[in-house]
């Protein structure tokens, strides 16, 4: 039997907007969208909702190329991760965000929800599917198990 996972913050990092989910147990679930004026700002209000959950992990998404090749997108989010990984000292995971605003479109739209009409929706739903996509492959629970083995405070 596989443990339950713990709590972990999904960011689909934007320049503008910033797609925030959050898991509950195995369950991703779109959470909000941040209005992205500044890192700082952003970075404070993310913190603050990893601790209202009681978030042990953070998962980014990271906008790879078609290739899997590292671009100046993908650099830009992993600097704000790193960013947000220091402010909440929680260990942060980075999943390939390739296509899951395309595909948080079409899960709206299935669900009669127009996209153009409500765009921060896009943004939390990408957020759920790379949170998801997280917890499917274990990459939360991994991630949690290391923090507690490595802990740098633990005392011998």
């Amino acid at each position: 039997m596989n443990p339950k996972p713990p709590p972990a913050l999904g960011v689909d990092f934007g320049e503008r907007r910033i797609g925030v989910a959050v898991s509950a147990g195995a369950v991703a679930v779109p959470l909000e969208t941040l209005q992205r004026r500044t890192d700082r700002a952003a970075v404070g209000a993310l913190a603050a909702l990893a601790r209202e959950h009681g978030c042990a992990v953070l998962v980014v998404g990271e906008p790879l190329g078609l290739d899997g090749r590292r671009g100046e997108a993908a650099e830009r989010a992993r600097r704000f991760g790193a960013k947000l990984a220091m402010r909440c000292a929680l260990p942060v995971v980075y999943v390939d965000e390739a296509l899951t605003s395309v595909e948080a479109e079409r899960r709206l739209a299935a669900a009669g929800v127009d996209p153009r009409r409500h765009p921060e929706r896009i943004d939390a739903v990408a957020a759920q599917i790379l949170l998801q996509e997280a917890l499917d492959r274990g990459l939360v629970t991994e991630a949690a198990a290391e923090r507690t083995t490595t802990d740098p405070l633990e005392t011998p």
